[in-house]
């Protein structure tokens, strides 16, 4: 099923330690991706990132807004320690819902928001 273009994004770090069994050994990050790409198909896309540079929160991911979302003035929303998948599911279904400027993060998905520094935060679109 192809992604829309204009649906919401998760941008994933998988780089120097995010996304590591050198990091983090037990988590499936493989699986990880594949979890939020299946979950996400058909209203969202995942892209993953070499380092998105905020090695402290690993691991982390970036939701960006729709289009619609961005009209509504959604920002991105940046997440530290998405390890398991009661986060993974989270993710899902607020990509699901709509993304930033659409939807309230679901579940306890807002006490993983961070704001990394504005240096970092301009490296992700």
């Amino acid at each position: 099923m192809k992604r829309p273009a204009n649906g919401p994004t998760v941008t994933l770090c998988r780089g120097c330690c995010c996304g590591t069994t050198r990091k983090h050994p037990g988590v499936d990050h493989a699986g990880q991706v594949e979890r939020l790409r299946e979950g996400t198909a058909g209203v969202g896309r995942v892209t993953l990132s070499d380092c998105l540079d905020a090695c402290a929160q690993s691991t982390v991911a970036v939701v960006s807004p729709s289009r619609e979302g961005r009209a509504a003035g959604g920002k991105p929303v940046w997440l530290l320690g998405v390890l398991d998948r009661d986060t993974e599911d989270e993710i899902v279904a607020w990509v699901q819902a709509g993304g930033p400027g659409v939807a309230d993060p679901p579940g306890m998905l807002d006490l993983r928001v961070f704001t990394p520094a504005r240096r970092i935060r301009t490296q992700v679109p």
